[in-house]
């Protein structure tokens, strides 16, 4: 007879085993697909720990027996979109429904929270993948790319650049104080929301700048916030040893330029060298045609190539002409 498992929301002392079975099952997953297990899964890159900590009823294990976890999925909110990611099952245990129960548990969890559109990026060369997520209603969109630029060591010690009278200036979250910190969370919440209603990247902010992940880029103007970047740097972080990791990064939609984003990008760049990492990672939906051309024109490549499926209200809401890099991993 055969043990039940069941699915069950992350306790913290789940929390190492989680990072064990996501990474072996993944590596199992390479090495099918490459012939070789790579030597870290994801180079470097964590999810699991500071995932939790910002979205803890979002986190799911599921569990066979008195407390052997076989499976785990996470999912964030960003306001009205919901997003999975990563979620795995140990090798021996799939096919048995057990993903299934965890996406289940995942959209109850979208439900709760009055979720409009829901995400998930896969890889485009696993029919299984692919079959899996479409049975709970997700479509295939575009791609995603995931590109990255190696960054050149630049000369230390020099004053930093002022920018020229009446031109943007970058600015870091963290070096704001707290009622600031609370007033920048509020234009940046408006600016998200002219992407799609009601898309909200302040928990990211939060969780970077609380667990000094790496900081939060702001883009000003005359007081307004023209844009922002959220990157993370080499440690506990989602970003892969020795490279900076550009989570998510907006042009406010009403006032984008190119010189912006370019500025902006150029910012990340700069901070990633003070960071003392060797490359730049800039994933882009190709659904931003215009962020996706600008960045292979600024000396980005593209790395690994993702597919984002979606479910829900207005699914493909980006605009070819908006400057966005968004990573739904």
């Amino acid at each position: 007879m055969s043990t039940v498992i069941k699915v069950r929301r992350v306790k913290k002392g789940d929390l190492s085993r989680i990072r064990e079975v996501i990474e072996s099952a993944f590596g199992d997953f390479f090495e099918r697909q490459l012939g070789s297990r790579p030597r870290q899964v994801f180079g470097g890159a964590q999810y699991v720990h500071h995932r939790w900590l910002m979205e803890p009823w979002g986190c799911f294990v599921a569990e066979e027996g008195e407390g052997k976890i076989v499976g785990a999925s996470i999912a964030v909110c960003w306001g009205t979109v919901g997003l999975f990611g990563p979620v795995a099952v140990l090798t021996p245990y799939q096919n048995q429904n057990v993903a299934q129960g965890l996406i289940r548990a995942g959209q109850d969890f979208f439900e709760e929270n009055k979720v409009t559109l829901e995400g998930v990026v896969t890889y485009p060369y696993s029919p299984k993948h692919l079959v899996l997520y479409q049975k709970f209603g997700f479509k295939p969109r575009a791609l995603v790319g995931i590109t990255a630029k190696p960054l050149e060591r630049r000369e230390s010690g020099a004053p930093p650049v002022k920018p020229a009278r009446g031109m943007a200036e970058v600015l870091r979250f963290s070096a704001h104080d707290d009622v600031q910190k609370k007033a920048l969370l509020a234009r940046i919440r408006a600016l998200t929301g002219k992407i799609y209603r009601g898309l909200d990247l302040t928990k990211e902010i939060e969780i970077v700048d609380g667990l000094a992940l790496g900081d939060t880029l702001l883009l000003e103007k005359d007081g307004a916030v023209l844009g922002f970047a959220i990157c993370h740097t080499p440690g506990v972080s989602e970003a892969p040893q020795g490279a900076l990791y550009i989570k998510y990064l907006a042009i406010d939609p009403v006032r984008r330029r190119p010189e912006h984003f370019v500025q902006l990008l150029s910012a990340c760049e700069d901070f990633g060298v003070n960071a003392a990492c060797q490359r730049v990672i800039a994933p882009v939906y190709t659904g931003y045609w215009r962020a996706y051309q600008t960045l292979l024109g600024s000396g980005y490549h593209v790395d690994m190539l993702m597919l984002r499926m979606k479910r829900g209200k207005n699914d493909d809401y980006e605009r070819e002409e908006d400057f966005v890099l968004d990573d739904w991993r």
